[in-house]
């Protein structure tokens, strides 16, 4: 059963600065209008902070205030007054219209609108008390367009094979010839960088127009018929992880899971929609793969740092 709490007010008739941080922050938190001064949320620690927050600044004002726990007249009277759902209809509208309007050349914009409407839901459910069929929605309308975003920027994705992942030895593959579609994308920038920091320090790139340009003597990487590519579910950055005995490492293994889904859809990584965004704008402004690479490797070297600092923060 919820227990709820009530906000009673009178705004300062004399400082117009503290009305309207007043109504501000009532705006923000996702409160029910009673009436003219009354205010009601849920009993949660976050709500009750917020109550008195306002209040005090507006007795600090020159206001009135008062924060009261009160019983529902009725039991299932007020979640109704918290409905979300035509907001969440909304984004899910402007959603399918960005979705509706993208193209392959598109998509790099398609992706800094999904990172400003993933703002929009996460504002949405933050003063979503009781979510329901339509938050659910709305997330996975996003999700959907996040994903075909950041596929339609990888064109001709490998098929993936059937089969074990082999363990390797890293000294057999030192100062190789690696080979890889031209014009990288996420899985392809990804295990460029983990061949060069983590496999091969002295790996030499070469950029295919299509893979059937592929020398002998390169070692091919995500496409059809290269030496790493996807593997029973896994991406070519886990299976060459997996292939180098690289994955109990924590920060290897979180880039892993941002990468499968960015490729490949499954379980959604936060950090997934911004970088995606970066590194599609990071492509646009390279000249050439061999800068994109040496751009990209930096938000991974970043990345990569990040997740080992809060895996020993745990």
């Amino acid at each position: 059963m919820n227990t709820w709490i009530m906000l009673i007010t009178s705004l300062p008739t004399e400082n117009a600065t503290a009305r309207m941080r007043a109504w501000r922050g009532l705006k923000a938190s996702g409160a029910a209008v009673l009436r003219d001064g009354v205010y009601l949320m849920p009993e949660r620690d976050a709500c009750r902070a917020t109550f008195e927050t306002i209040a005090s600044d507006l007795l600090a004002a020159g206001g009135t205030a008062m924060v009261l726990r009160v019983e529902e007249p009725e039991a299932g009277a007020f979640p109704p007054l918290f409905d979300r759902g035509e907001d969440y209809a909304l984004l899910v509208a402007n959603i399918a219209r960005a979705k509706d309007g993208m193209t392959a050349d598109s998509a790099p914009e398609i992706l800094k609108q999904a990172r400003k409407l993933r703002k929009t839901l996460n504002g949405i459910s933050d003063t979503d008390f009781f979510p329901g069929e339509a938050r659910r929605q709305a997330e996975a309308a996003l999700q959907d367009l996040e994903l075909t975003a950041s596929r339609s920027l990888s064109p001709d994705e490998p098929h993936a094979t059937e089969g074990t992942i082999p363990r390797l030895a890293r000294e057999g593959y030192q100062g190789r010839t690696w080979a890889t579609r031209k014009r990288l994308w996420v899985d392809r920038m990804a295990s460029a960088w983990l061949i060069q920091h983590f496999i091969d320090p002295n790996a030499r790139f070469i950029w295919l127009d299509e893979p059937r340009a592929c020398p002998n003597e390169a070692l091919g990487f995500d496409f059809d018929g290269a030496a790493f590519t996807h593997v029973a579910g896994r991406v070519t950055f886990e299976v060459l992880a997996a292939s180098f005995g690289l994955e109990a490492d924590r920060g290897i293994a979180r880039l892993a899971a941002m990468v499968h889904f960015l490729d490949a859809g499954g379980v959604p990584v936060a950090e997934a929609p911004g970088v995606a965004a970066v590194l599609a704008g990071l492509r646009a402004a390279a000249a050439d793969d061999d800068q994109l690479l040496t751009d990209a490797g930096r938000v991974f070297d970043g990345l990569y740092k990040n997740f080992q600092q809060e895996s020993s923060d745990e």
